[in-house]
């Protein structure tokens, strides 16, 4: 909005209005504009969080310590998904469909989290919505991802090819469009393009999520990967740089980095209340939508393979729960873990919650900058 008033119509009457067309500038208001939006407003939503009854219930196999926190104000995601949206839509050029694209990811599982904790509140237990159709829903807004990409790389800018990190030469195609030429194989091409796509957007939602069971962990990992990627998209969307790193250029991602800019800031904001003890906590309103917003970004600037070292605590996290319910299934009721997921592992072997957290922060930032890294050693 700010860069269609103030660059597209007044900058011929007022010559330093010339700075909002620079996305370095717009992406650190947008993300001071999203960190006052969550600290401001913060106080408000947890009061009314409070009145309402809105509270946190703890589930009863889980450590003995987090029962304490039964009560604690929940769905402060609502927060997060707003200091997301309005600088997005304040300092982003609106004419980039990649925002738009971004915003529907972020918002679309933002609704299906908000479904999932309205309804754990209703049942007055830690139980929400039924596995089956969490996923189905999750499924129809990968859907809805898919058919915006599509309908932009029909129009010539979208790329369905993926960067490899380390190989600088092979950009496998996702859309595999040799398979379009013959009407058999013609639906071969979607169901595998929408299946990686499901796979990765669902994959990032729910790895967000089941990270999310400690004070201030998954917003702070949020941080470092809202970070990388606002690093990874203005490279990505910056012709020179682009061509210098071999990267598969996205028109419009340097606009990307407003939505990412805001992520880092509205997370970092919402840490001020989550961080240990927390006042609020995010539920899955929050979680998901985070995941979700992540999981499109990267879909976006055709990082997909990075986003498993970006992300890499939240997929490390979401491997020891399928490892160990699938240990359970198969192995006559023995566990890997002494509690899935990971943190609650070191928890029971002794270690404090505070410090699961930082060093899980330092595991994230590692990462994250090796992630960063790969860009140039390829």
């Amino acid at each position: 909005m700010f860069y269609w008033l103030f660059y597209e119509k007044l900058f011929h009457l007022y010559s330093p209005f010339r700075v909002f067309q620079y996305s370095t500038f717009r992406i650190a208001m947008a993300s001071l504009t999203a960190l006052l939006l969550s600290m401001l407003l913060g106080p408000w939503l947890i009061a009314r969080l409070r009145a309402s009854q809105i509270g946190q219930h703890i589930r009863e196999d889980g450590p003995q310590s987090h029962h304490k926190k039964a009560g604690t104000p929940t769905m402060g995601g609502l927060l997060i998904c707003v200091s997301i949206i309005l600088p997005t839509l304040l300092w982003a050029n609106l004419t980039e469909p990649s925002v738009w694209v971004a915003l529907a990811g972020l918002l679309s599982f933002g609704v299906i989290g908000l479904l999932d904790d309205w309804m754990k509140l209703q049942r007055k237990r830690n139980l929400g919505l039924k596995a089956r159709w969490k996923f189905a829903l999750e499924i129809l807004a990968s859907l809805l991802v898919g058919v915006m990409l599509l309908a932009m790389n029909a129009r010539g800018i979208y790329s369905t090819n993926m960067n490899v990190p380390f190989l600088k030469n092979f950009q496998p195609d996702l859309l595999i469009h040799p398979l379009l030429r013959h009407a058999w194989t013609f639906p071969l091409a979607f169901v595998f393009f929408y299946g990686f796509l499901m796979l990765v957007l669902v994959g990032s939602s729910n790895a967000v999520n089941l990270t999310d069971g400690l004070d201030g962990l998954a917003i702070g990992l949020m941080i470092i990967a809202a970070g990388a990627m606002t690093v990874l998209s203005y490279v990505s969307g910056h012709a020179d740089f682009a061509r210098y790193l071999e990267l598969s250029r996205t028109p419009g991602a340097a606009e990307l980095t407003i939505f990412c800019g805001a992520m880092t800031g509205a997370s970092l904001g919402f840490l001020w209340y989550n961080a240990h003890p927390a006042e609020v906590f995010m539920g899955d309103v929050g979680s998901l939508a985070l995941g979700g917003g992540l999981g499109v970004v990267a879909v976006l600037l055709k990082q997909e393979i990075l986003l498993l070292f970006i992300g890499g605590v939240f997929v490390v996290e979401a491997l020891s729960v399928i490892l160990q319910v699938g240990s359970y299934k198969l192995r006559g009721g023995k566990r890997i873990f002494k509690m899935a997921p990971l943190h609650h592992h070191f928890e029971q072997l002794g270690w404090p919650e505070s410090k699961v957290i930082a060093r899980f922060w330092i595991a994230g930032l590692v990462m994250a900058l090796f992630a960063l890294t790969t860009l140039k050693l390829r």
